[in-house]
């Protein structure tokens, strides 16, 4: 598609706000203009006293203009700026497609964090409500849900200061890849023949980052050992590495210890076992659907049947917290089949339930097969996933259920939102520290990022480990070391 600015806009801004309503579509300054070439032009002018935005959207001959003024206030005079080209051009595209995104114009991955800083600055639930829907034209049901879980959060993060961390570790391998899946994670024999070699520069890698903790002083709250999908590993392979981990920290003392099962078709007792044996606190067992045609459709290889079967190993296992994944808006998935699944899961009464909201990235081999078709179902479909969304949270809460954790993600269907429910006093903790960056986070293996917070949401810098196995077995573990620890000295001689 063709987006034209006139006058001084952030164009990644208005981009994003273009694939709420374009997705998938990609930009281009040079694209040749025809009959079908989706077309938004934006123009800015301002004066002393705000700024004046005018947005059209246009395909062939059918065109949709609107304009909208924003006075300048207290607020930076470019937020100001933007804001009203955004609210411009939002007002034309509802217009034009017949349909407005319940989130209003908040783009982002951490709706959120924007919360925190109302009700941080002394707003009640309802004035943050209100500014929500004043500022970002958000549906009011989605504005009290983030108000609501930005509450509960809160007093999740007063327990955890800058001095506290997290350590991630990465295992980013899966026995094989669904169709919708945009992680890096290695499934060929070739592939999964590095996995003790893997194991060994993990290791390594770990602990040194126990080397690290120690001497800069921090308290290790929680371990997360994400990936992939960490039960890809053996049996043995994985009482070794639990083993380790367990030497290695004191994972008695932890807030939280998290594997992720993902998988029911790699869950066996011995594996969970071993998790309980080392202290695992949490544990996902994933179906996305418990119905078998959809699963077929999006290559998951196992059936509802299994993942019945893993989630009884798991609770009797003795592992306090179980999560369950669930996705909405999967192909060939409704209303009807997703609340199916829904109904059945709470009938388990698992300690939490995520519900993620279906999201392909360019990346994923459905797209190979269908191209861009896939997102088009995303306009045609909305009110479907709608009540699907809607019927998660009321449910969930009938269920006893509360919202801890909320995030979003670029070209999710409807442009809706992930979000965790749990029994109360089972809140994924690292979810929380993590999506809303309160503190530092060590991370280890392929494709991790190592996260340094000085200030919450404000001073924060990012080292990202090597993307894929083969790169990761191949960097040198203490010059890599090293070069971690020369950036974490120096980052917080700046941010104390």
């Amino acid at each position: 598609m063709k987006l034209i600015i006139h006058g001084d806009l952030g164009r990644y801004y208005l981009q994003t706000l273009c694939l709420l309503f374009f997705p998938g579509a990609k930009f281009s300054e040079s694209e040749e203009i025809t009959a079908s070439t989706p077309v938004v032009t934006v123009k800015l002018t301002t004066d002393d006293e705000g700024a004046q935005a005018e947005a059209t959207v246009c395909i062939g001959e059918r065109s949709v203009t609107r304009s909208h003024r924003e006075p300048y206030t207290d607020l930076p005079k470019k937020k100001t700026e933007n804001m009203a080209a955004s609210k411009a051009f939002f007002d034309a595209a509802k217009k034009f497609f017949g349909y407005t995104p319940s989130w209003g114009i908040m783009t982002g991955v951490r709706p959120t964090k924007i919360v925190l800083d109302y009700l941080n600055s002394g707003m009640t639930k309802e004035q943050t409500v209100k500014a929500l829907r004043n500022d970002y034209l958000v549906y009011h049901k989605k504005a009290t849900l983030a108000t609501d879980i930005a509450r509960n959060e809160s007093k999740i993060i007063k327990k955890y200061p800058l001095d506290t961390c997290s350590v991630y570790i990465s295992i980013p391998f899966c026995p094989t890849r669904c169709s919708y899946c945009s992680f890096v994670s290695f499934t060929t024999k070739k592939l999964l023949a590095l996995i003790p070699a893997y194991l060994e520069s993990l290791k390594l890698e770990l602990s040194m980052i126990k080397r690290q903790i120690e001497e800069s002083g921090f308290k290790l709250k929680t371990i997360y050992i994400g990936g992939g999908t960490p039960t890809t590993l053996s049996e043995s392979q994985l009482e070794d590495l639990l083993s380790y981990i367990d030497k290695l920290f004191d994972t008695s003392s932890l807030d939280e210890f998290t594997l992720e099962a993902g998988r029911p078709d790699t869950i066996s007792a011995k594996k969970l076992e071993s998790a309980k044996n080392h202290n695992v606190t949490r544990i996902s067992i994933n179906p996305q659907t418990l119905n078998n045609f959809v699963l077929r459709e999006i290559d998951r290889h196992h059936t509802a049947e299994m993942f019945f079967k893993a989630y009884e190993m798991a609770q009797k296992s003795g592992i306090p917290c179980i999560n369950t994944d669930l996705i909405i808006g999967l192909p060939t998935d409704d209303f009807d089949s997703y609340s199916y699944t829904l109904d059945k899961i709470i009938e388990l009464d698992p300690q939490n339930i995520t519900a993620h909201t279906f999201c392909v990235k360019r990346s994923a081999d459905i797209l190979k097969e269908e191209g861009l078709q896939i997102y088009s179902r995303e306009n045609k479909e909305n009110y479907e996933i709608s009540k699907c969304v809607d019927y998660t949270q009321i449910m969930t809460k009938k269920a006893g259920y509360l919202p801890y954790y909320m995030y979003r993600q670029k070209n999710a269907v409807g442009n809706f939102e992930n979000v965790g429910f749990c029994k109360k006093g089972t809140e994924g903790i690292y979810n929380i520290l993590m999506m809303e960056e309160i503190h530092s986070i060590f991370a280890a293996g392929a494709g991790a990022v190592t996260k340094f917070v000085g200030e919450r949401n404000v001073k924060i810098e990012r080292i990202f480990n090597p993307k894929y196995p083969y790169e990761y077995l191949e960097q040198d573990r203490q010059l890599a070391f090293e070069h971690t620890k020369k950036v974490m000295e120096q980052f917080f001689a700046q941010n104390q």
